[in-house]
């Protein structure tokens, strides 16, 4: 490993203290609008980057084909420090910006966004911990994860409350020392591999009290009594993202695992949501680029009618329509990572970013596929494995409709207040 590490950045041993960035080296420290990475910035670009194209790309198409778990990608990773990257410098972890990440989910996603999205999910586990565990739950809980290639993962949805977080079922009903946790999860990423979750739950069991009140956020660790894990579900794309259900049946949840308080848990996933919506943008751009340049590559090599197909003006506008939209998905996911690094409220910013990443990798997929005909729609090929995987940036992390809904509202809200 030490010699992939020495190899990938030119000749110069990469000591892990570099990664473990100071956050002077953060984008919190420019004074505006710079779209010039800093050398540190690129010296985490570069690492992120060969080992996307040395070690992901060539083992995506097995992996995808297989289903398995990708435990060695993930101890690779985690090795290189490529992980669980907004842990606090005291506890072992990176804790650089939200911008620095998602450089670094973007070129991951390059290679392939199923293994990504174990990565990133883990640090949505992790984030409500991050910033709103006590000194302890930080300690126990993010500090293994810096010491060891473990999984979190984080289990919100439910059959009726996906999108719609206010909609959640699942109970935590204070008994002594103890919740009482009941309730069905589903579409949980990590969930089989995952050695603790972030768990939402009604602790207030009035209807009428609203869910800004209502929820609160537990830590669940994966041997508790009572957590039922079901099979593996047969999905579309991103099949390496170990997704199940988990059912909690009278699971006893130490009082010591609430976060913050009850009543705190709608205002955790919110923020939580606000971090990684850039970082789930980036990944879906990372996706785009790669359909474009596998796109461009055949366009350039395949020939009809006497030239290559690059030639053709409407194989040209397609690549041109493609680089136009990755750049703006690009730009939409730097804005919303900086104004969180900035310590302001992204959400308008990470919704815009998030709602487009999605639709442009979505498009940009499909468009690759047309660019390489009938071997675009062969498995052989790459192209194929990203169309799959581009829907799910659609769906999960807050739908496409509820992307939109925040927009606007977010929007009108600032048509009323100009300092919003």
């Amino acid at each position: 490993m030490a010699q992939f590490v020495k190899s990938v950045t030119g000749g110069v041993t990469l000591h892990r203290s570099i990664l473990l960035m100071n956050k002077r080296f953060a984008s919190k420290s420019a004074p505006g609008f710079c779209f010039e990475p800093s050398p540190e910035q690129l010296q985490l670009q570069l690492l992120a980057r060969q080992f996307s194209r040395r070690e992901i790309v060539p083992v995506a198409a097995k992996y995808d084909k297989t289903g398995e778990y990708p435990w060695d990608i993930i101890k690779k990773a985690h090795s290189l420090g490529l992980m669980n990257n907004h842990i606090p410098k005291e506890l072992g972890g990176a804790d650089i910006g939200c911008l620095e990440s998602a450089i670094i989910l973007e070129e991951l996603g390059y290679g392939c966004c199923a293994m990504t999205t174990t990565i990133n999910v883990n640090n949505l586990g992790q984030i409500p911990i991050v910033y709103n565990g006590n000194k302890e739950q930080q300690r126990k809980y993010l500090g293994r994860m810096v010491e060891e290639p473990l999984i979190c993962a984080f289990a919100v949805s439910e059959l009726n409350a996906g999108s719609d977080v206010a909609n959640i079922q699942t109970t935590a009903v204070k008994k002594g020392d103890h919740y009482v946790l009941n309730g069905k999860k589903v579409w949980i990423i990590n969930a089989g591999h995952a050695n603790w979750f972030f768990a939402l739950a009604r602790t207030n069991l009035d209807p009428k009290v609203p869910a800004q009140k209502a929820l609160s956020g537990f830590i669940v660790d994966r041997d508790t009594p009572g957590v039922i894990f079901g099979k593996k579900e047969s999905i579309m794309g991103q099949r390496t993202a170990d997704t199940r259900t988990i059912t909690f049946e009278d699971a006893l949840i130490p009082k010591e695992n609430l976060l913050t308080g009850e009543g705190a848990g709608f205002k955790i996933v919110m923020g939580a949501f606000d971090r990684t919506r850039p970082t789930v943008a980036a990944t879906s751009t990372g996706l785009a680029q790669r359909a474009l340049d596998e796109a461009t590559g055949h366009a350039v090599n395949r020939h009809t009618f006497g030239v290559p197909i690059a030639k053709h003006q409407l194989v040209m506008g397609m690549l041109a329509e493609m680089a136009i939209s990755i750049e703006m998905a690009r730009s939409a996911w730097m804005r919303a990572s900086w104004e969180l690094d900035q310590g302001r409220r992204n959400t308008y910013y990470a919704s815009i970013a998030k709602g487009l990443a999605a639709d442009v990798a979505n498009k940009c997929a499909t468009d690759a596929v047309q660019i390489l005909g009938g071997n675009g729609y062969c498995t052989d090929y790459p192209v194929e494995k990203l169309m799959r995987d581009a829907k799910i940036y659609q769906i999960y992390d807050g739908s496409a409709q509820i992307q939109r809904l925040i927009i606007a509202r977010e929007h009108i809200a600032r048509s009323y207040n100009p300092s919003h």
